[in-house]
């Protein structure tokens, strides 16, 4: 009788898997990675955490996601196995495939490592603006270098160590990965591919896995802390090319239903719209046609209400708060948006937001799209634009050179700079430039537009010393950046007060976005609003009470400068009667749209129904639908993404 040999079961482990052994072993390693990334952030997020009742659904949902997103990592990696297994060569497997391996598991590292720092800034994991980001790589760069040298170490550390140490723990499993029979490696190969193409889609229904199949909270970072960085910032970038669809997240509405919602509710509903290419341009008359006053807008970084003494906020702005004692005061402004180009969307060409891009920086509205340059540059203004950083950041020179202005003062073209930060210029140095621009432009006798736009209050928070007590320590804070702006506004304000040209200048300060844009909320109100004040010499005192938007300064501006003409922008025109149920605004944070009038808000969320809220302050509070303003808010939900389409926006 023969003997029979017992093997043991580490040796069949090796001969049933073979090179199998690694790439198993690396998604384990990646699951544990994404898991302990996904519970360390929950950890330090557990006040917004535990008060879900189902917080278990972040591990649940994100187990599928991170599933999904390793399905699609290592399906490369199983295609190199299972060439390499037909060919007969898988010992010239070992060092592409641990490349890849350790590659792969290092950017998924890297991602997560990161994202803490995302979250303290958007309140989000990294996503689409990440992506935007990545374009700039200068500033971006310095921004880093400036501000976050201990994280940049912590993280390059951290990769570098994880990274040697996955490097031994492939050599040691690569050494598991003996050669098993041809068909037993194959079979086992090809379950495998079922099973990533299970766990990449994530579900067995007809659409793949995306985030919204794991969104389960009213707070937007807990639905995100259930997906994973990397797949937030690949999703992101997948959605590149359906992002102007708003239909696609919110739902269609025939193009005549959405239009006629849109025209009932503007400030004249009897404007006559003669135009079919362009059907929301109706014409503007200014009540104040005596008048042709130069119009200088002072874009203000960063600065949310919290950071206005005025407003309720930090005792941090006094320059500004004298201004709103002295001008057209809104105290209840609110921003579209949470970054710096969907402000110069909503304040310089009135667009309303959508989920997309700021049309700043999309292809289609490069030219032929409407700005208050253009439509003041066709009425003899010259129109220009002072930064004190580089322009083409955001594509704001493409843009701006593209529709209306005529000349771009950048840092580089500045006749003096005392202090360069991260972003370019101080805003002193900028607040100079832009009185000798205005005094040479006032001498030549013509009208001008100027969008003046700061970057002193933005990360990493770089200003001079010696100009400001500071308010808190270190230097480099948000608060005391905020301090230094609004010292050097005041340093200019009293410059302009002895000008030649402030008899014939309306100006207003208003700002981009908040800082930090973050709450347990779909849609957190209070960090949308935003300081604007008009002020000029002929700007009479008023305090202005009632909902407005950024959309809003368009039409108001126009008037206040004696300015008429035909234009396609929806906001009020708060020189002109208003009825009660009039001023509203809309806001969007990220993928969510909230639109806000006459006491309530309505919330769109991405293939979700639409909610209703009461405003209680500027918290939401849930209610019965209400369908009438939910139609309302869903046609200017899906205006911007059809207007861009269909080119209706034009001058």
């Amino acid at each position: 009788m023969d003997q029979v040999i017992a093997v043991p079961t580490s040796q069949r482990v090796k001969i049933k898997l073979g090179p199998l052994v690694p790439l198993l072993s690396f998604v384990l390693i990646d699951l544990f990675i994404l898991s302990l990334s996904r519970f360390m952030l929950s950890i330090w997020q557990s006040e917004r955490v535990f008060t879900v009742n189902d917080y278990e659904q972040i591990f649940l949902g994100g187990l599928r996601i991170d599933l999904s997103a390793l399905g699609y990592l290592f399906a490369p990696a199983l295609l190199m196995v299972i060439i390499a297994t037909l060919l007969h060569q898988t010992r010239l497997l070992r060092l592409p495939l641990k490349i890849y391996l350790v590659a792969g598991s290092l950017l998924l590292l890297f991602f997560e490592l990161i994202t803490p720092t995302f979250i303290l800034e958007y309140d989000l994991r990294p996503n689409r603006l990440f992506i935007d980001y990545l374009i700039y790589p200068k500033e971006v760069f310095s921004m880093l270098f400036g501000g976050y040298k201990l994280e940049m170490i912590t993280t390059l550390l951290v990769l570098v160590l994880v990274g040697k140490a996955l490097v031994l723990a492939y050599n040691r499993l690569w050494r598991l990965a003996v050669k098993g029979t041809f068909w037993s490696q194959i079979t086992l190969q090809l379950l495998l591919v079922c099973l990533l193409v299970l766990g990449a889609r994530g579900t067995l229904g007809h659409r793949p896995i995306n985030p919204a199949l794991v969104a389960f909270s009213n707070d937007h970072l807990l639905n995100d802390l259930s997906l994973n960085s990397a797949y937030s910032v690949a999703f992101a970038y997948k959605q590149l090319k359906n992002e102007m669809s708003s239909a696609d997240y919110y739902g269609p509405m025939d193009t005549q239903t959405l239009l006629g919602e849109v025209r009932r509710t503007l400030q004249d509903s009897q404007a006559h719209y003669g135009d079919p290419l362009a059907p929301t341009k109706t014409m503007h008359i200014s009540p104040f046609p005596e008048r042709k006053k130069n119009l200088v807008i002072l874009l203000q970084e960063s600065l949310g209400a919290r950071y206005v003494g005025k407003l309720g906020g930090l005792p941090l702005t006094p320059n500004l708060d004298q201004l709103m004692d002295e001008g057209w005061n809104f105290t209840r402004m609110y921003a579209t948006g949470t970054r710096s180009v969907r402000g110069i969307e909503a304040v310089v060409t009135g667009f309303t937001p959508t989920a997309a891009r700021s049309v700043v920086k999309l292809g289609k509205s490069q030219q032929n799209f409407f700005t208050l340059a253009g439509f003041l540059a066709q009425q003899g203004y010259h129109t220009q634009f002072v930064y004190g950083g580089e322009s083409h950041f955001d594509n704001m020179k493409s843009f701006f050179l593209g529709n209306g202005f005529q000349d771009i003062v950048e840092g580089a073209d500045f006749d003096k700079v005392d202090f360069t930060g991260s972003w370019g210029a101080s805003d002193e140095d900028l607040y100079d430039q832009a009185d000798k621009e205005f005094t040479q432009l006032q001498e030549k006798g013509k009208p001008f537009f100027s969008l003046v736009f700061t970057s002193s209050n933005h990360s990493p928070f770089e200003y001079p010393d010696g100009k400001i007590t500071p308010y808190d320590s270190p230097k480099q804070t948000r608060n005391n950046a905020a301090k230094y702006s609004d010292y050097a506004l005041g340093q200019f304000i009293r410059k302009a007060k002895q000008s030649n040209y402030w008899k014939d200048t309306v100006f207003v300060v208003v700002a981009d976005h908040d800082s930090r844009v973050h709450g347990s909320s779909l849609v957190p109100v209070r960090h949308f609003r935003i300081p604007a004040v008009i002020f000029g010499q002929d700007v009479p005192h008023q305090v202005e009470n009632r909902l407005a938007s950024q959309i809003d300064l368009g039409p108001t501006l126009l008037s206040f400068i004696g300015a008429s003409g035909e234009h396609p922008m929806l906001g009020n025109d708060f020189t002109q009667p208003l009825k009660a149920d009039q001023p509203r605004a809309m806001l969007q944070y990220d993928k969510n749209f909230a639109y806000l009038k006459a006491g309530k808000a309505i919330v769109f969320q991405p293939h979700k129904t639409p909610q209703t809220f009461l405003l209680d302050g500027e918290n939401l509070v849930p209610t019965q639908t209400d369908a009438r303003l939910t139609k309302e808010a869903h046609a200017y939900a899906n205006f911007g993404s059809l207007a861009y389409e269909k080119g209706w926006y034009q001058p």
